[in-house]
């Protein structure tokens, strides 16, 4: 059987416990990853300080080049890494050339941190004194990350962290750990230097040594919220950056004047897009007024047409869950609405494909008739659910959104710009959508949520990821004339 291995200083490094790796559309074990502890964690921080010391020293125009040269290599490799993806997570190969695509611009950023990275001067700020600013890489960084997007999540992080001159160590989750593999070779291939890129695989023991190895000077995580607030709280007692995005539970609101064949279209891919395991994945659909009968009866059609099978057969648009496990908690939540008294108006439990039986699949499920003291409504089920919430008035769903402990993003579906931008201006979320269903940015701007969906204060990528990989350095510069005499004074120092 295959076994996935770390990658250490430019090679694959054994193990010895081992975890199994599952085909989500088969539900048999195709491979199996090694899992890592302390000792694998400290021989990666090993390596990757090592290379700190000549990487971080090197032009800005070598790490670019590398950058450059990598994001052509992921172009070259979209197909192959994409379907194994696919093979690991269960979505669909267009869904997963899609991460790669959205986590490749974040790589294109980096390409062109010259211009971001460029500190300011002022001249003559007191009589023969000049201050100027710059930033400098931390050293050795490191990013937990989940199973949803094992290429695209990763990318919002290592980029930034590599182009602006700290060495990474990532632990992907073990669910799907050959993508992490594959990107590494990929820049090896690029010119990256041994040691700069690492990659352990494991569970909580690798995540707790990365959490308090005194060599990680900062550590970035996406995943669920508690984890999150877990990993900030132990990686800054143990004196550490961090960043930790949490959970969510986005809504969506569909206004009156609302094109309801357009909304309901993005809705449902919004929803049930990679099988509903996103964290900007659209979870409940706020109908307001006369809109909600008219936009359920549109959302009970296209769920009923979504396509679900394995993810690389063709014309697919939904695969399976990743786990057994994910499989029954989702279907386990259509059947605890049911009897909290929702409407189960499309019911995905118990799917069969045929040809595979055992797979993970559940269909489309939607629910009417949801209330915020629903578990459906407050639980975030990572599965294709849909919940339908009824309310009067925009001011209404505004506030349901601000009473959820999440923030991460929302959607409004409306013709009004008034209305727009009461939204925008009066929701607590951190990331809006008008009249788009999935409002994740471009990777020039930072992505982060509000409450509980991030923990802290670091947004990922974009500019707050240049600020969270480096630190800043501001100097103040005086040179005389040798023949000058500059008197020094005891008192506090002033300009003039």
């Amino acid at each position: 059987m295959k076994t996935i291995q770390h990658w250490i200083d430019g090679t694959a490094v054994p193990g010895t416990d081992t975890a199994p790796v599952f085909d989500p559309a088969t539900g048999r074990q195709q491979a199996q990853v090694v899992l890592g502890g302390s000792a694998d964690v400290d021989t990666a921080v090993t390596a990757a300080a090592r290379a700190f010391e000549t990487w971080s020293e090197s032009s800005l125009t070598q790490r670019t080049q590398v950058m450059f040269a990598f994001r052509q290599l992921l172009v070259e490799h979209e197909e192959e890494l994409g379907r194994i993806i696919s093979a690991e997570h269960g979505k669909t190969v267009d869904d997963a050339r899609g991460e790669i695509t959205r986590g490749r611009e974040v790589v294109e950023f980096a390409c062109g941190l010259g211009d971001v990275l460029k500190g300011s001067f002022s001249d003559q700020v007191s009589r023969g004194i000049d201050v100027h600013n710059f930033r400098q890489p931390l050293g050795v960084v490191a990013g937990i990350t989940p199973f949803n997007f094992p290429a695209m999540v990763p990318l919002w992080m290592h980029p930034i962290a590599i182009a602006t001159g700290n060495t990474f160590i990532l632990k992907p989750s073990e669910r799907d750990p050959s993508a992490a593999n594959f990107v590494a070779e990929l820049y090896q291939k690029a010119g990256l230097p041994d040691g700069v890129f690492n990659v352990v695989h494991g569970g909580k023991d690798a995540v707790d040594a990365i959490l308090t190895h005194p060599g990680i000077e900062a550590v970035s995580f996406v995943g669920s919220t508690p984890i999150a607030k877990y990993v900030h709280e132990q990686g800054t007692s143990a004196g550490k950056r961090v960043q930790a995005l949490g959970g969510a539970k986005n809504h969506a609101v569909v206004l009156p004047d609302a094109d309801l064949e357009f909304a309901a279209n993005h809705i449902t891919a919004g929803a049930y897009g990679s099988a509903g395991e996103r964290c900007m994945a659209v979870s409940v659909a706020v109908a307001v007024g006369d809109a909600a009968d008219g936009l359920v009866e549109v959302l009970e059609r296209k769920a009923r047409e979504v396509k679900v099978g394995p993810g690389d057969a063709p014309g697919v648009e939904m695969g399976p869950l990743v786990t057994k496990v994910a499989q029954e908690r989702v279907e386990n939540a259509v059947g605890t609405a049911a009897t909290q008294g929702a409407t189960v108006v499309v019911d995905g439990r118990g799917l069969k494909i045929d040809g595979h039986e055992d797979g993970f699949f559940t269909g489309p499920s939607l629910l009417d008739h949801v209330t915020v003291e629903m578990d459906a409504y407050k639980e975030e089920l990572f599965g294709p659910v849909l919940a339908i919430v009824r309310v009067d008035t925009l001011d209404e769903a505004i506030a349901v959104i601000n009473a959820n402990p999440y923030g991460n993003g929302t959607a409004l579906f409306t013709a009004s710009g008034e209305a727009a931008r009461r939204f925008q201006r009066n929701v607590k979320v951190g990331m809006i959508g008008v009249n788009v269903p999935v409002p994740v940015p471009m990777s020039y701007y930072s992505f982060g949520g509000w409450k509980d969906s991030l923990i802290g204060d670091s947004p990922i990528h974009g500019p707050e990821g240049i600020r969270f990989y480096t630190r800043p350095k501001v100097v103040t510069t005086r040179w005389p004339q040798p023949a000058q005499q500059v008197a020094a004074g005891f008192n506090f120092p002033t300009s003039s």
